[in-house]
């Protein structure tokens, strides 16, 4: 069993930054690939960004390419979203997800555990 905490959303002003982070509770995290996820009202859930267990392999939306970053220190049991840039159609509550797998993916059917949300709004 694996509980996934998100912090670090809130509001920001379109250009600025933002950094979320996910902290994960076991000693087996690093047996999980992870991964950030959005929703915005009234839309589906979409991939943001994933990495592999490693940390060596890691995959992005086209939407965010170039502006957000994932990491992950296996020695905090932590995932961060770092994201530059951001836009209005940012906006949307995110989520951190883990797989039992070593391999980073965009599908959520292949996560088995996820956090709350945290929510992120970025004004115009």
């Amino acid at each position: 069993q694996v509980q996934l905490v998100e912090s670090g959303g809130g509001l920001v002003q379109a250009g600025e930054s933002l950094s979320l982070s996910c902290a994960a509770s076991g000693r087996t995290f690093s047996a999980y690939a992870m991964g950030w996820f959005r929703q915005a009202p009234g839309k589906e859930r979409e991939f943001v960004a994933a990495i592999s267990w490693s940390g060596r392999s890691t995959d992005y939306a086209d939407s965010v390419k170039d502006r957000f970053t994932i990491s992950r220190d296996n020695a905090k049991n932590t995932v961060y979203l770092q994201m530059n840039s951001l836009k209005p159609e940012d906006t949307a509550v995110y989520f951190c997800a883990a797989g039992k797998r070593s391999y980073s993916s965009r599908w959520i059917h292949e996560y088995d555990y996820w956090g709350q949300g945290t929510q992120v709004t970025v004004s115009s």
